[in-house]
């Protein structure tokens, strides 16, 4: 399902993305990421609205079974036809909705473990898994080599770097919820 995904985060991992595109590429997979677990959310949402159906129709089953026993016990012949033809279509529904739930459940489930393992690799490489960097070839710092504090303008940057992930995780949910919006209008 996330087969780009998957290969991007390889490439990070295995030191094939420049130091220079490393930011980059991380940040972009986080927003990835988060509309996959929203992908994910969405298969769940969709199992369970084939719950809600699959009950409906075991409902619908039960009525027409009880009908079918009434319609037996006063011997109307065409009445017990009627409701047993009902009866077969409503239990071939339900086998099929079963079939279709359990599949949808698979998926859903398999998504999840997706995203969990995308997720712990994307964190390895955020911790510099594949960088080629280790702790004792990080290079010299700042104070090492003499340059002043710039802490002031990294805490901008920071901020800055924070209001904008925040708005575009904004600016997703808000094309979500129109999404969303829009299947439940055609419903």
């Amino acid at each position: 399902m996330f087969e780009s995904l998957k290969a991007t985060l390889h490439d990070l991992l295995h030191g094939q993305v420049s130091p220079a595109d490393r930011h980059a590429v991380i940040a972009d997979m986080r927003r990835a990421l988060v509309a996959a677990k929203m992908g994910v959310a969405d298969l769940r949402e969709g199992a369970g609205v084939t719950r809600k159906r699959l009950a409906g129709e075991r409902d619908q089953l039960a009525t027409v079974r009880r009908r079918k026993a009434l319609a037996e016990a006063i011997p109307d012949g065409e009445t017990v036809a009627v409701a047993a033809k009902f009866e077969a279509q409503y239990e071939e529904r339900i086998a099929v909705l079963e079939r279709k739930l359990a599949a949808q459940e698979d998926e859903a489930a398999l998504a999840e473990r997706d995203y969990d393992e995308m997720l712990k690799q994307l964190k390895a490489a955020n911790a510099g898994v594949g960088s080629g960097m280790t702790p004792e070839s990080r290079g010299p710092t700042d104070a090492e080599l003499g340059l002043p504090d710039d802490s002031d303008l990294r805490a901008e940057l920071d901020s800055l770097a924070r209001g904008r992930s925040r708005s575009d995780a904004e600016a997703a949910a808000a094309i979500r919820l129109e999404e969303l919006k829009r299947k439940m209008g055609r419903q």
